[in-house]
């Protein structure tokens, strides 16, 4: 297998610290709010790394974090009136709803910064003991100047990163760069004791403390957010270097690329996001479909959102569907896997599903590739009935969320619900859309 490299800025051959368990670290979620889009790019990207992985190797160990301790949280629960563990609870539940919906595996642990804090207090008091952190009014800061190797991740020189620090540094620093490993809590703040005072973690060195615990002091891959690798990760490396006798964080540094609005990064900050509570709802039991869309640009590059590349998903899974729907699994594609094993080349692996898709007699090795893509494992009658009429007259293409109308209206007729079926029957004359019926159900839609 080849993975592209941050840290190299190159392709390589994959070579595993022990090739009968590989282990692997993705930065999880901040807890005080839904996830956009976006944030689930990483997710989806590295449940498809573990799952072609697990193809190849032995035994695989993935760990994928939850922030659970966060200012944005207190924020949240501040301004909502609630506790902080009803935000962390209530939105840890919605992303693994929001995972679940778009197909991707629970991590084999999902550690959660709270239950972290004496793993982050040992390697603090490390990093002190080494000579690279200090106390200064109740924080403990990392020593940006006392690890050369700072900036390698992101190529960015560390005196360049010191010139460009705001003026206003912070008194309890001694340089700029430093940055914050613990830091002290008001008696209104959720904080823990430490030899360095009531306080909580920097964001930094939770997942140092939480990938040493569960992983050791060396892992294969380190995965995240192209957003991540400087500071995060950058920070990471340093901390774990130092506090581990120079040992490697990981070997290998993968980040996906941005997903992008008109071109322009998703943000909550821009205000272009959309997050995929609300794209459920809109396409009800459509999330393999938000995997698709979010599979056809390779990892690496930015991907560009749109509603479209959902419904154009929807129409491809619906040709899959109709293929593998009475079929067998039998073994992947070499063709499907060779693209994957690529550096994860899924536009690559997709196109060799439709051409897998082109004979019928595929069907048992277009299910075992697809597989390897989280694709395909949903009941193919579902699919069949809820998009029956995509293959009909044509004579009005369905979206997504229409078809889910009619499904909707067919179960409510089947209740006796009349008021449903005429609402829904409403809203697509409204839309200037007839439905046509008969004994069976609605045959199509045609344009008044």
């Amino acid at each position: 297998m080849k993975l592209y490299n941050t840290e190299t800025k190159s392709k390589l051959d994959f070579e595993p610290l022990d090739p009968d368990h590989i282990k692997v670290y993705v930065c999880g979620p901040t807890v005080y709010n839904y996830c956009h889009i976006g944030n689930f790019r990483p997710p989806v990207v590295f449940d498809v790394l573990v799952r072609v992985l697990r193809k190849l190797y032995p035994k695989v160990t993935y760990v994928r974090n939850i922030t659970d301790i966060d200012d944005k949280i207190n924020a949240a629960a501040e301004q909502q009136g609630v506790s902080i563990s009803d935000i962390t609870t209530r939105f840890t539940a919605a992303y693994h709803e929001d995972l679940a919906a778009i197909g991707v595996l629970p991590p084999d642990v999902e550690p959660k910064v709270t239950g972290h804090i004496t793993e982050i207090h040992n390697e603090i008091q490390a990093l002190i003991d080494r000579g690279h952190a200090y106390v200064e009014q109740g924080h403990v800061l990392f020593s940006v100047g006392s690890f050369s190797e700072y900036g390698q991740l992101s190529k960015r020189d560390p005196e360049e990163l010191l010139a460009g620090a705001r003026i206003d540094v912070a008194a309890y620093k001694r340089d700029a760069g430093d940055f914050v490993l613990w830091k002290p809590s008001s008696d209104d703040q959720p904080g823990w004791d430490s030899p360095w005072g009531r306080g909580r973690p920097g964001w930094h060195i939770e997942c140092t403390a939480m990938a040493a615990a569960h992983l050791g002091d060396t892992i294969d891959i380190h995965g995240g957010g192209q957003d991540l690798i400087f500071p995060h990760h950058e920070n990471e490396i340093a901390q774990s270097k130092c506090s581990h006798d120079g040992a490697n964080l990981a070997n290998y540094w993968m980040h996906n690329g941005y997903l992008t609005v008109n071109g322009e990064k998703m943000s909550k900050s821009l205000g272009n996001f959309i997050t995929v509570h609300e794209l459920l709802e809109e396409y009800p039991n459509r999330g393999e479909a938000i995997r698709l869309a979010l599979l056809t640009s390779h990892y690496k590059q930015p991907a560009d959102f749109s509603r479209e590349a959902i419904t154009q998903a929807e129409k491809q899974l619906c040709r899959w569907y109709k293929i593998v729907r009475n079929s067998e699994e039998t073994k992947p594609a070499k063709a499907v896997l060779e693209a994957l094993r690529d550096d994860l080349n899924t536009p690559k692996a997709i196109m060799e599903l439709n051409q897998l898709a082109k004979d019928s007699k595929n069907a048992g090795e277009l299910k075992a590739s697809a597989k390897l893509l989280g694709l395909l494992l949903g009941n193919a009658k579902n699919w069949d009935s809820t998009h029956v009429l995509k293959a009909g007259a044509g004579k009005y293409e369905l979206t997504g969320h229409d078809a889910d109308l009619l499904v909707r209206r067919k179960e409510a007729k089947i209740n006796k619900d009349w008021a449903k079926a005429d609402e829904i029957r409403d809203d697509f004359d409204s839309r200037g859309l007839k439905l046509v019926d008969n004994p069976d159900g609605t045959t199509s839609v045609e344009k008044k």
